[in-house]
């Protein structure tokens, strides 16, 4: 195989980062997408030159021509979906998170484990050049040993309406975006297993539009004695804010990965795709750049690829996948109860939602 022959299932905003992504991976080749909305997809193809447009993703994954698939929907699609490509012999590149519940993940995973085909779970913050460099320091012992990890993405709240209803997502704040800090720390930390999970959640700000939490604070404490402190927020104004700070006996590293590639601006009209769905650029701004580099995906695209030629392992698994979710359900119930959750843990009800717990507390 000489080049990996992509198909995109979705045609919105994180694929249009995946469709840009891939034109920085000489190794792969853009041939279909697919979207239900057909004047939708029709338009994403002619953009990124993607020479089929099909309204029908069973039509997609059953081509012969596309090698993988990369699922860029929302949550609850993610199961049917998957297991489609999975049994049409096709590897996986997975948008976060893995899935609404913890039955449709292990569905995913064993019905890839069974047609032999890889399920890679895109977290892209773990391929962000910025945060994978931190990383990167840590191994290296740059600090010392680790006993801190704290990472935050805070914005205003996302564009698609499907986010903000729990049971098509999962959850809110925690669900949506939780979910990255969560893995990187546990990548920054080499994966150990978890020891206990606490947390906290809100509804502050998106009270007429959402049941969810648009807040949250989650505090994971692995068995190696590291601890790692998750902020997430759908009710923070000004822009995105995504940060990290490291914390160990011979130093720390702050990192901010937005500030330091943006330009400060003022615009009181607003400016871009958030003004249409959000108006969330009045005012001063941090004005995001090469947003696809920032975040990782280039490089997130290019390291599955190579998985799928033979030429790497992959970093980010449907397993990877599935603990993070795992820690969002512990995190729901701790900020259900008020209460320390501690490992081993079962989610009484893994074919509910995550959010499910707090929902009725």
């Amino acid at each position: 195989m000489e080049k990996v022959r992509v198909g995109i299932v979705g045609s919105a905003f994180v694929s249009s980062l995946h469709a840009e992504a891939f034109q920085e991976v000489p190794e792969a080749e853009l041939v279909a997408a697919a979207s239900s909305n057909k004047d939708h997809v029709e338009g994403f193809a002619g953009k990124w030159k993607i020479p089929v447009a099909l309204t029908d993703y069973r039509k997609l994954v059953e081509r012969k021509d596309v090698d993988m698939v990369v699922v860029g929907i929302p949550n609850d699609l993610h199961r049917e979906m998957v297991v489609a490509a999975a049994e049409a012999g096709k590897h996986i590149i997975l948008e976060k998170p893995i899935a609404h519940t913890l039955d449709d993940a292990d569905a995913m995973i064993a019905a890839c484990k069974k047609h032999n085909v890889m399920l890679m779970y895109a977290e892209t913050i773990c391929f962000s050049p910025k945060y994978s460099r931190a990383r990167n320091l840590v191994v290296e012992k740059a600090i010392g040993e680790l006993y801190m990890a704290k990472q935050s993405e805070k914005h205003s709240g996302p564009h698609s309406d499907w986010f903000y209803d729990v049971n098509r997502s999962g959850g809110g704040a925690l669900m949506d975006m939780g979910c990255h800090g969560i893995e990187w720390t546990r990548w920054v930390y080499g994966k150990p297993k978890v020891k206990s999970v606490t947390a906290h959640c809100q509804l502050v700000y998106h009270k007429g539009r959402t049941k969810g939490d648009d807040n949250c604070v989650v505090v994971v404490e692995f068995e190696n004695g590291g601890i790692a402190m998750i902020e997430d927020s759908w009710a923070r104004h000004g822009g995105m804010d995504d940060r990290v700070e490291l914390l160990g006996t011979e130093g720390v590293i702050y990192c901010d990965l937005l500030r330091g590639s943006s330009m400060e601006t003022y615009s009181k009209n607003g400016y871009g795709y958030a003004v249409e769905k959000a108006g969330g650029t009045q005012g001063w701004t941090f004005t995001v750049f090469e947003e696809a580099y920032l975040y990782g995906f280039p490089h997130e695209m290019r390291h599955f690829t190579r998985c799928v030629l033979g030429e790497e392992k992959p970093m980010e698994t449907g397993e990877d996948g599935r603990a993070t979710l795992e820690i969002i359900y512990a995190a729901y119930e701790s900020a259900a109860t008020g209460k320390r959750i501690a490992w081993p843990y079962k989610p009484a009800n893994p074919d509910h939602v995550p959010v499910t717990p707090w929902l009725s507390r």
